[in-house]
């Protein structure tokens, strides 16, 4: 039951990535598990047997949750943006009392107090994707990707950069693949894969394929990069550590909610009754992302002494 957990904490990661200005980082913190999953992919080698029990459920999810969800989501987004919006902002606010708890831990561990340092870092990290999150995007920029040598090293370089962003709490991937003018490329052969797979066309589903691969490959890439620089801070300064998470997190649903432009939503008649609606569906998120982190998963096949501070 634990891998299931697992798959379906990956599963909201994936779908969270396809949306511009939510973080997969931000929601496997949400879920409790972001600093065990940074330190599953830096001692993969080590701890084989544990990383594993960790990484393939998680990216199983995740894997369902971009493939099966793409379409879905631009659905969603473009049909009832408000409500959508408000879930994810709902589903990331819910991972708050986990957090909170991992920063006094790290505190604890540490044998010190809140401080200075620790209110700048979580400002300044707060106003970063703030900043991100009401920042002008050019709609522009690439559509589709044909099969070439080209086409496949610049996938790569993209999932690398998309793949880093991603990890970082409230730093959305998909945001800053937008920027580089590459979202509506991968979005369009993530669903022309899925769409060739459904109509058994095999002639279409394996150019997709291999640009995926690609990209897939640039992804593993800079979700190694990133995860090294981040467990190292969590091993030397898990306090500064958890209070600029704090500051990206707590930002996260003013970058959701800004790029989306859900608010958009709130004129005319019936604004009140759709805010009272798109509220009630954050709190039921809230409360669902509380009590998926609560869920024993695969998390905890890590060794005791191995698992980090806020975890022990």
């Amino acid at each position: 039951m634990q891998y299931i957990w697992m798959a379906i904490k990956g599963l909201f990661i994936g779908i969270s990535n396809v949306i511009p200005g939510v973080s997969g980082g931000t929601m496997a913190v949400s879920f409790g598990i972001y600093d065990d999953v940074i330190h599953a992919f830096t001692h993969f080698r080590k701890e084989l047997k544990p990383s594993l029990r960790i990484l393939v459920p998680l990216v199983i999810g995740a894997l369902a949750g971009v493939a099966g969800f793409s379409i879905v989501i631009e659905w969603l987004l473009s049909s009832y943006t408000l409500y959508t919006a408000f879930a994810f902002v709902g589903l990331i606010l819910g991972g708050l009392p986990i957090l909170r708890n991992s920063f006094y831990k790290s505190l604890e561990s540490e044998k010190k107090t809140i401080g200075p340092l620790h209110f700048i870092l979580f400002i300044i990290f707060f106003l970063i994707v703030t900043w991100m999150g009401v920042a002008e995007v050019a709609g522009g920029g690439v559509q589709s990707v044909s099969l070439g040598i080209g086409p496949l090293i610049s996938l790569f370089f993209v999932g690398l950069i998309s793949a880093a962003a991603m990890v970082i709490p409230g730093v959305s991937g998909s945001l800053l693949m937008l920027i580089i003018g590459y979202y509506y490329a991968v979005i369009n052969t993530i669903n022309g894969f899925t769409e060739a797979l459904v109509d058994r066309n095999f002639e279409a589903l394996v150019p997709f394929t291999i640009l995926l691969i690609a990209y897939a490959l640039g992804m593993i890439a800079g979700i190694v990069l990133i995860s090294k620089v981040i467990d190292y801070f969590f091993k030397t300064q898990p306090g500064f550590t958890y209070a600029s998470i704090l500051g990206l997190v707590i930002a996260s649903p003013v970058a959701v909610v800004a790029n989306t432009n859900a608010l958009d939503d709130l004129t005319g008649s019936g604004a009140f009754f759709r805010l009272v609606v798109a509220l009630a569906l954050a709190g039921a998120c809230y409360a669902l992302t509380y009590a998926l982190g609560k869920t024993k998963d695969s998390t905890e096949e890590l060794p005791e002494e191995s698992k980090p501070i806020s975890d022990q």
